[in-house]
């Protein structure tokens, strides 16, 4: 084990790792969806979120909607990415974070375009943002808002045997 590198033991064989930012980064690079976590008023909410990582943020598209409106009022973010092998051999990595959206104009023009280049990258990417959605009986619009969230602080666990 490294430096930094902390075992616990559970139970029988299996062990839960800290993993070193490196190896957190790496698992970011591969997966694509996670859990974003969000908060308005003292109410916590999450929701599932597809993403594409780079550079210390995580980029993302969506319809506006409840995460959207209350990440425009209180734009601090935790997403959560996890892949669960079994219950003795899982990965988790949680990430604190702040919400930028990438509007359609000025200079958020590169990075927009970036968000578009990372996401078109992945299988169906467009899809949770394109699906039909009725709320109340009313259908949303399709107006799509692309944005990141900035990683200000991450961990990661990992369980093995």
């Amino acid at each position: 084990m490294g430096p930094g590198v902390t075992r616990s033991r559970v139970e029988s064989d299996m062990w839960i790792e800290e993993m070193p930012r490196q190896a957190c980064t790496e698992f970011l690079a591969k997966v694509r969806l996670g859990r974003l976590a969000c908060a308005k008023a003292g109410q916590p909410y999450v929701t599932p979120l597809f993403f594409a990582y780079h550079a210390d943020a995580l980029y993302s598209v969506s319809t506006v909607g409840q995460k959207i409106h209350w990440m425009r009022e209180n734009p601090l973010a935790c997403v959560e990415v996890d892949e669960v092998v079994n219950p003795q051999l899982w990965t988790s990595v949680v990430m604190l974070g702040r919400y930028e959206e990438l509007p359609d104009r000025g200079d958020h023009g590169v990075d927009r375009k970036l968000a578009y280049e990372l996401l078109q990258s992945r299988k169906i990417w467009w899809e949770p943002a394109y699906a039909r959605t009725i709320v109340h009986g009313t259908e949303r619009a399709l107006e799509l808002i692309y944005f990141r969230i900035h990683i200000d602080s991450m961990s990661g666990h990992q369980a093995t045997q």
